[in-house]
């Protein structure tokens, strides 16, 4: 019985593991923004870019995941999923509806230090433009974002 009773509570806990990191929440972006910050503080931005561009778990997990832009220039410095556009300024470059929502991210970090900006992206998931809310922090002349699919 207490075999039967531990298997099913280690079921339980992958099964809201694997539901987590497949839809995570506000609170997980916000949560995993926070947790760059710190990194940053204690490491270095140098070594937090070699921690997102390595996947890190504690920063990539499952959707959600930590990039870097640069405040002034608004260039990527790192980002885990998609490296050819790192060293890019994409600031102008707008979302599906026309928003230029990179510019949005880096007047918020400036203005105010952090904050939320929506915006429709491709979901690699669903391989459809979605709506996607980011969370984004400023951490000296770093921005850092991590975004969610909105349902």
């Amino acid at each position: 019985m207490r075999l039967t009773a531990l298997l099913a509570a280690v079921a339980a806990t992958l099964l809201h593991t694997t539901a987590g990191a497949a839809e995570p929440t506000e609170k997980d972006a916000i949560a995993m923004v926070e947790k760059g910050a710190a990194y940053i503080k204690a490491h270095g931005k140098d070594e937090m870019i070699k921690k997102v561009a390595a996947k890190d778990p504690e920063f990539v997990q499952g959707s959600l995941y930590v990039d870097l832009r640069d405040l002034s220039t608004g260039v990527v410095l790192a980002h885990p999923f998609n490296p050819s556009i790192v060293g890019k300024d994409l600031t102008d470059v707008p979302d599906a509806s026309g928003k230029k929502y990179r510019r949005e991210i880096i007047d918020l970090a400036a203005k105010k230090g952090h904050g939320w900006v929506d915006y429709q992206y491709k979901n690699p998931g669903s391989g459809k433009i979605e709506p996607k809310t980011t969370y984004v922090l400023r951490v000296g002349d770093v921005v850092l974002e991590a975004g969610i699919y909105k349902k």
